[in-house]
């Protein structure tokens, strides 16, 4: 199956088989959708137990902290142990007690905790695109990503687009019970998840060589520019753009457009930047072009003054965000062996949780000073910057997944 970019062996321990992709797309659909699904409600849940606004903003926070603790240790030892599934295992898990955690307290001291927990369910993604990349030749790395990020978002549209559906017709702890039933299925099913094994088997990865693993600057470039990409998606849509359209005047029953006009032309964008833009446009330029488009719209935001032109900046938004997000991902691990990958994934990761953190933290900060629009120029002046990183490193860095992919 060499034309498609899937794994190519002769040894049938290694055969990935079209029945090997199903089950881990749905074991990765069902991670992110238990994940998600509560999202919508959680800050409204935590204000019906009684929660301050300073308190809910420690539980939302506490959901990026541990990413940027636990994910580049997680990367370090899944090469140690030269194992990738135990970890995904262990995701489903942590997702599953979060998620009936929440069902079953109703304290705010295990809100705050099952919040937490649901941040290590979020920092074994590392394990999940570098088990999931092994299932394609090297060059087919950006095709793997890209299948990864649309399956996310995807995820991610559907179980926030039903969540407001089941509290209106159950009560808000639905959403959790519906998350810690789904998790347990994927759970399950993750047993069948295969995991290759290459020649990362015959190697071996020693914690002397963590530190140049994380100073490789293919490595640290990309995670700079997928901190302040996530800069961007979280001080937009999943930060303060709602708020903005609250003040335009729009009902709160119509806020969930803005999340699909993002979410949708992102997913597509996601499907298709690795199989047919990068290939063409080469990868510095497709960031380049990215960045350029992100910044532009973000920059946009605070100038439209009618709900349908704010919906339209989401879409071109998502839409540009969505060329950069899996070619990161594949570019984090590109230049590093594969006994090593998950060292540099957890590393790019962490960097990019904590662009998740202090993303929103600045931008709350400008907009206390100078109102919503301070925020949103914060997150276009990172996004012009990215555009120049990415230009200046198209002439300095020629590497490529293949001949056949232009640096």
């Amino acid at each position: 199956m060499k034309g498609n970019g899937f794994l190519d062996t002769t040894r049938s321990k290694n055969r990935i088989s079209i029945r090997d992709h199903i089950v881990f797309i749905s074991v990765t659909f069902v991670y992110w959708f238990s994940m998600y699904i509560y999202v919508p409600v959680l800050p409204t849940y935590l204000e019906s137990l009684g929660a301050t606004y300073t308190f809910i903003g420690i539980v939302l926070g506490s959901y990026g902290v541990m990413q940027v603790l636990i994910r580049l240790p997680i990367g370090i030892f899944s090469d140690l142990m030269k194992a990738r599934r135990p970890f995904i295992i262990l995701g489903l898990v942590t997702s599953v007690l979060s998620c009936v955690g929440f069902v079953l307290s109703d304290g705010l001291g295990w809100a705050l905790g099952f919040r937490t927990l649901s941040g290590v369910a979020a920092s074994t993604w590392v394990t999940f695109t570098v088990l999931y990349s092994n299932f394609f030749s090297k060059e087919g790395s950006t095709q793997s990503m890209s299948i990864m990020q649309f399956v996310t978002v995807t995820a991610q549209v559907i179980s926030m687009g039903v969540s407001g559906v089941l509290v209106k017709r159950w009560g808000l702890e639905f959403p959790f019970l519906i998350g810690g039933i789904l998790g347990f299925m994927g759970l399950a099913l993750s047993f069948f998840i295969k995991e290759p094994v290459g020649d990362e088997a015959k190697s071996l990865m020693r914690m002397k060589d963590v530190p140049k693993v994380v100073r490789n600057p293919l490595l640290v470039k990309v995670s700079l520019l997928s901190a302040f990409a996530h800069c961007v998606l979280f001080i937009t849509v999943f930060g303060y753009t709602t708020p903005y359209a609250l003040n335009l005047g729009v009902e709160e029953g119509e806020l969930g457009y803005i999340s699909f006009a993002f979410l949708i032309p992102h997913a597509i964008a996601s499907l298709f930047s690795g199989r047919k833009i990068v290939p063409v446009l080469g990868q510095w330029m497709t960031l380049t072009i990215g960045f350029l488009g992100s910044a532009v719209f973000t920059c946009m935001i605070p100038l439209v003054d009618h709900y349908g032109w704010l919906c339209l900046t989401q879409s071109f938004n998502g839409f540009f965000l969505g060329l950069t997000f899996p070619l990161l991902l594949s570019m984090a691990i590109q230049s590093v062996p594969r006994e090593k990958q998950a060292t540099a994934m957890g590393f790019y990761q962490s960097v990019f949780a904590a662009g998740i953190f202090l993303g929103p933290f600045l931008a709350g900060v400008l907009n206390h000073m100078f109102g919503l629009k301070g925020g949103f120029f914060l997150a276009a002046t990172l996004g012009f910057i990215a555009v120049g990183i990415s230009y200046v490193e198209r002439n300095n860095f020629k590497y490529s997944v293949d001949n056949d992919v232009k640096a």
